[in-house]
């Protein structure tokens, strides 16, 4: 007897930003774990798909979807003896913005989060999103257990000291359906942010690393013109007031959005003023969701050691880059050994750009950006939008091969092959 989950058709849609329409012929929505396995043993062609925050087709396919939001489950955190830290069981389809606020409620923190709360766990980790850091790795790196859905149906579950966890966990939807991730939880924390406004190129590229370890977390906001603001989270217990001044940069006095005459109140506070991890963290409130995103997004990474350089290449192209950007970012990673992390085996520079929704000309521009920056060896988010091909990107992954072969142990058959795979990573080759 199938599950009506597994049976019951429904349109596809659109990701967020509605750039793309999915292919797939069905969406489920499956409500338990049984019925997960039902589908993707079922399914010629299957994959998840998170909160559609993506801004390629990494999460499509031509026959099955895979919706987790039904999967309900309780979030469960492990307390090991010792100084180990505690782990946070958490269900495959929940939200960032649903979590925050559980952790923080009984006393844990991530180390780490995204511009946006309401992005999935799995969908964010699996891709290698970020947040910002000196010291801090990318969301991925919390990650220490998976429970997936095979394509074979089978329920396997990974977890720190499996030889295949590093690989499978920025996984890129090619390994299986994570219906349970296991994430690293320490003891809540206090942050405050302070806005700086007229930091000047020369400051910055003089003393990049001063500026991006003057606090746990540091964002520039650009329009490759010129620097638009600076976004500086400091830990309170690591520093006990802000300064005034910011590497020549001046406080702000009022709340400051990265978008020129845009509406602040969705914004996490500023001005200094202390408050938990989960509220300073994100750049947006944890309630706040965004509706549709009219925009596309784009970003790479370089090795540290090619920062300035990649910086001078970006501001040589502004004159094309800024008549269709919304607001570019530059933010620093800690290194990882996650395989297909962008952050593997180095620390990085991640230069963000947030595009109007022009694609046809965005495309026609990324080209260009990747050129110059190839010298500095970018790696693109895996998330956003490229033209990267995989002949490069297996030189830029030195564990691509490696990670072809765990594709191929986990899925044999072929079930999550897609386009993007094929056309990326070239995953069953």
């Amino acid at each position: 007897m199938q599950h009506p989950a597994a049976t019951a058709p429904a349109p596809a849609g659109t990701n967020w930003a509605g750039n793309l329409t999915y292919r797939a012929a069905r969406l489920h929505r499956p409500a338990s774990v049984a019925e997960v396995q039902e589908i993707v043993a079922g399914s010629p062609r299957v994959k998840a798909l998170g909160s559609r925050h993506c801004f390629n087709d990494i999460a499509d396919t031509t026959a099955d979807l895979v919706s987790l939001e039904d999967l309900r489950g309780d979030v469960v955190v492990d307390l090991p003896d010792g100084d180990a830290p505690g782990v946070a069981w958490v269900p495959g389809g929940m939200q960032y913005g649903r979590l925050l606020p559980e952790l923080a409620r009984h006393g844990y923190a991530l180390h780490n989060l995204a511009s946006l709360p309401h992005i999935t766990v799995a969908g964010a980790t699996a891709t290698g999103t970020h947040g910002s850091g000196n010291r801090n790795g990318s969301l991925s790196t919390s990650v220490v257990g998976l429970e997936l859905v095979r394509s074979d149906g089978e329920l396997v579950t990974l977890r720190a000291g499996d030889a295949d966890l590093p690989g499978a966990v920025v996984h890129l939807g090619a390994l299986g359906v994570v219906t349970r991730i296991g994430l690293r939880v320490q003891p809540t924390f206090s942050v405050r942010n302070n806005v700086y406004l007229g930091l000047t190129w020369e400051r910055l590229t003089a003393d990049l690393d001063g500026v991006a370890d003057a606090a746990y977390s540091v964002s520039v906001f650009t329009n490759w013109h010129e620097i638009t603001s600076v976004w500086v989270k400091s830990r309170v217990d690591e520093l006990e007031a802000a300064p005034e001044e910011f590497f020549g940069a001046r406080s702000a006095t009022v709340p400051t959005h990265m978008l020129p005459d845009t509406p602040v109140e969705n914004l996490t506070e500023q001005l200094g003023v202390p408050g938990e991890w989960h509220e300073r963290l994100p750049h947006f409130q944890v309630g706040f969701t965004p509706s549709s995103g009219e925009e596309l997004q784009s970003e790479y990474f370089v090795p540290r050691r090619h920062a300035g350089a990649a910086i001078e290449a970006l501001r040589a192209l502004a004159p094309r880059i800024a008549p269709l950007l919304m607001v570019g970012e530059i933010r620093t990673v800690a290194a990882d050994e996650l395989w297909l992390s962008p952050a593997y085996g180095t620390d990085v520079l991640a230069l963000h750009f947030t595009w109007y929704r022009d694609e046809a000309h965005v495309r026609a521009v990324l080209p260009a950006i990747e050129e110059a920056l190839a010298p500095c060896d970018a790696r693109p988010h895996w998330g956003k939008l490229f033209t990267t091909g995989a002949a490069e990107l297996d030189r830029l992954y030195p564990r691509l091969g490696d990670f072809r072969a765990l594709v191929r142990r986990h899925d044999p058959r072929g079930a999550f092959r897609n386009d993007f795979l094929d056309r990326t990573v070239a995953a069953h080759v």
